[in-house]
């Protein structure tokens, strides 16, 4: 039976894709994670890893072994986790993988409040647009919307229950361009639009007493969703063009003054985001605790 510390090295430079990216990652050294794979693959008589100068990536063999791992290392961590809840208050470490929106939108009002009822609970939020294996990240739970969520993840309501898309523009654009009436008018008008990575460019949706309208608007300057945002609505502040994002994302600036809601009675509305985990039989104790105090909301 090989060294169950050789094979957890392996699981987490495979993660990381590289021995060095694992050695900083988890405080180690990266010649003891390479003896660790090395002594691995001679046990088991066969290459896991592919080594280059630039890379290092998991062989058929070790992508194999990498998905009959991970989740039975998520089990062991799960039931150790369990194990620590036995305390009086829940303790440990949760990573949640989020997108932008959520980490702008949703947690600010959860985080908190959360980090003062459960002080023994370290929280790591990563913010990613791209929906992710939950498990192979490192991840114990996500936050992203029904579409997107996996057959077998768990979901949970988390945040507002219902959302709206929203339009904006400056005073000033308005006062040059107009103020479009319909959505087809926006084909007339410059757009600041989103792209998420390695996605096309989304259309831009609208729903008013049961008439929908789908189109493709044109401008100047995309920007990518979650990360270029914020530049996006600079953008619109300065007058650039006509910006389709998120009612919360906007509201601040509507109350400002400095951006003005366009054909609200057309804006598209949309359930709330969920948090959403593996249905294993055990769920690691920071993880239960951030669920239970999100239900209690």
């Amino acid at each position: 039976m090989p060294d169950m510390a050789d094979v957890s090295a392996f699981l987490l430079v495979a993660r990381a894709r590289g021995f060095r990216e694992a050695a900083r990652a988890n405080g180690m050294s990266s010649s003891a994670l390479s003896d660790a794979v090395k002594r691995l693959e001679a046990e088991l008589r066969v290459r896991l890893l592919n080594r280059t100068t630039r890379s290092v990536l998991p062989t058929e063999a070790g992508r194999t072994l990498m998905e009959r791992l991970g989740p039975a290392f998520a089990e062991i961590a799960s039931a150790l986790d369990q194990a620590k809840s036995s305390r009086d208050r829940p303790a440990g470490s949760l990573k949640l993988n989020v997108p932008a929106s959520a980490a702008r939108l949703v947690l600010p009002r959860i985080v908190p409040p959360f980090l003062v009822a459960y002080p023994d609970i370290r929280l790591e939020v990563v913010t990613e647009e791209s929906f992710v294996d939950i498990i192979e990240s490192g991840c114990d739970a996500g936050i992203r919307y029904d579409e997107r969520l996996e057959q077998d993840m768990i979901a949970v309501p988390i945040g507002p229950r219902h959302q709206r898309f929203a339009l904006a523009a400056s005073p000033e654009y308005l006062a040059t361009r107009g103020r479009p009436q319909h959505p087809r008018d926006l084909l007339a008008h410059d757009c600041i639009r989103g792209r998420f990575p390695a996605r096309a460019i989304p259309s831009w949706e609208f729903e008013r007493n049961g008439e929908v309208a789908v189109i493709e608007p044109s401008g100047t300057l995309v920007v990518q969703s979650g990360s270029g945002t914020d530049l996006g609505i600079e953008a619109a502040i300065a007058g650039t063009g006509i910006m389709y994002l998120f009612e919360d994302w906007l509201k601040a600036h509507f109350e400002s003054g400095a951006l003005v809601p366009v054909m609200e009675d057309w804006w598209l509305r949309f359930p709330g985001p969920f948090l959403y985990y593996p249905g294993r039989r055990l769920v690691p104790a920071p993880l239960r605790a951030f669920i239970d105090f999100v239900k209690g909301m």
